[in-house]
């Protein structure tokens, strides 16, 4: 999954993933998103979800798929504190993952004039140094549960 990027705090994506042309950035605070309505107010505040939105897993990824409101080339959606979002719900923390993954699926590879092949949606999961594995294994199983049958 080209599109999601679990990272240590301070820590960095490889060069071949900077984005050019016209890039809106997201930053979220995990730390914040104690619950699915916290989870949805991070979101609509640092996307500036239309007022539309429907407070529900559904409409975020309905947003997440869509950003026309947001005029930019590519989209980068920050988790600061990504171990930390939904530490009690496990369940709620699988949707969330589950949604990011759905949502980067639906705007990988986009074909350039170049010819490469890139993602207009970039979402960077960062996280204490030694979270990352686990956080990444909950990514993973995520992306496996999204594309089975």
């Amino acid at each position: 999954m080209t599109w999601v990027h679990v990272v240590p705090e301070q820590g960095s994506l490889p060069v071949e993933l900077l984005l050019t042309g016209r890039t809106y950035v997201a930053r979220l605070d995990g730390r914040q998103m104690c619950d699915t309505d916290a989870v949805f107010r991070q979101f609509y505040d640092g996307l500036r979800l239309p007022d539309h939105f429907g407070w529900n897993w559904d409409a975020l990824y309905d947003c997440l798929r869509d950003l026309e409101w947001l005029p930019a080339d590519q989209y980068v959606v920050i988790v600061e504190a990504a171990d930390e979002v939904l530490a009690g719900d496990a369940a709620g923390r699988r949707r969330l993952f589950a949604t990011l993954l759905r949502a980067g699926r639906r705007w990988s590879s986009v074909k350039r004039p170049e010819g490469t092949d890139t993602s207009r949606l970039l979402v960077v999961l960062s996280c204490d140094p030694a979270s990352v594995p686990d956080v990444r294994e909950q990514v993973r199983a995520c992306g496996e549960e999204t594309v089975s049958p």
